[in-house]
């Protein structure tokens, strides 16, 4: 599983981060979604799954 952010999409909402805490959070001041794990082991794939459908704006993107 490889996750990704759309920073230019991302509208700071944290859902993902009340989520899934292990794989997003907030780094730096620009109040977007940085990805701390870009390539999530087997045990954090299904809360990052539902974080991308928790995602208001859809910025979080998730390939297999």
């Amino acid at each position: 599983m490889q996750v990704k952010v759309d920073k230019d999409v991302c509208g700071g909402h944290g859902d993902c981060i009340m989520t899934a805490p292990e794989v997003f959070d907030f780094v730096g001041e620009d109040d977007v979604v940085s990805v701390l794990i870009s390539e999530p082991p087997e045990k954090l794939q299904g809360s990052v799954r539902e974080a991308c459908e928790v995602c208001p704006t859809g910025a979080i993107s998730v390939s297999e």
